[in-house]
């Protein structure tokens, strides 16, 4: 079946819009997807809701967005997010297709328009908050096909191509091994951890999601990374309470419920701990000018 799509549908890449975004605090409201969207967040915090699931993203993090999802984006901050629009498949009509707007919801009219997803493609279920391998490297292909995908001589179009296509492969690579990785190998630690950062997370939760009982998996991720889980998910929390500080106007209570502690006093106690300072004079010492 996979491989009959794969007839079908050939990878010819198609960059339909891109630009390097920089914005104030910003919203775009609910639409869906006709084609690929894939975001670096440069620098500031995002939160984008997919197919009604709440995605956080920080600096130095990506986004990849399917064909049919449903979305909404919102830059919590100043944001820098270098971004693509593009089609994975050939299609002859991709000359008519577009970058969905606000409120377009129903596509219905334009599905001989709708790119299949990788998840149909290849069988491995892609996740929105995308955790590459070298993700150095993939940035550095994304801003170059930013800067190629301006140009319309046909030779620099086909080397926009060949970059989308690394992109896509550098992805494949990356989650086609994680499929066929022991899930305790804890690729998943980082991007789950920010995913779920305004959400509590229980020791047995991530235990059970390695599929390992509570102290094997204490053991291992305190070997992994250097210090327990819950230290390890303070410290997140705590270094973006520090960003939506410095540069949002955020009450110190919704900030809280974001970084996802229990109340304003556990924020105060745990940021002062690790900081040195109360979250007020934090941000009166950092706090940027909007």
């Amino acid at each position: 079946m996979l491989t009959e799509l794969l007839k079908q549908h050939a990878i010819v890449p198609f960059v339909r819009q891109s630009e390097f975004a920089v914005r104030k605090p910003w919203s775009y409201p609910e639409r869906r997807l006709l084609d690929y969207l894939f975001v670096y967040i440069q620098e500031g915090t995002c939160c984008f809701w997919v197919d009604h699931k709440k995605y956080m993203f920080q600096s130095g993090q990506f986004c990849l967005v399917q064909p049919g999802s449903l979305l909404t984006l919102e830059g919590l901050t100043n944001t820098v997010t270098p971004f693509i629009h593009f089609d994975l498949c050939y299609n002859s009509e991709r000359e008519n297709s577009f970058p969905t707007r606000p409120g377009q919801i129903d596509l219905s009219a334009y599905m001989n328009l709708m790119q299949p997803t990788i998840n149909d493609l290849y069988g491995i279920q892609m996740p929105v908050h995308v955790h590459p391998s070298n993700p150095s490297k993939l940035k550095e292909t994304l801003f170059q096909v930013i800067e190629y995908a301006q140009q319309q001589d046909p030779l620099i179009q086909l080397k926009t191509q060949h970059l989308v296509t690394e992109i896509i492969i550098s992805l494949l690579e990356t989650y086609y091994q994680v499929t066929q990785t022991p899930v305790h190998s804890f690729n998943w630690i980082t991007s789950y951890f920010s995913n779920h950062l305004s959400e509590p997370i229980s020791l047995e939760d991530m235990a059970n999601r390695a599929s390992l009982s509570v102290s094997r998996f204490s053991f291992m991720f305190k070997q992994r990374y250097g210090i327990s889980p819950h230290q390890y998910l303070i410290n997140m929390r705590v270094n973006h309470a520090k960003e939506l500080l410095t540069n949002t106007d955020l009450s110190l209570e919704s900030i809280a419920l974001y970084c996802g502690f229990a109340d304003l006093h556990h924020f105060s106690k745990m940021f002062k701990k690790r900081t040195g300072s109360t979250p007020g004079e934090y941000r009166k010492a950092n706090k940027s000018i909007l």
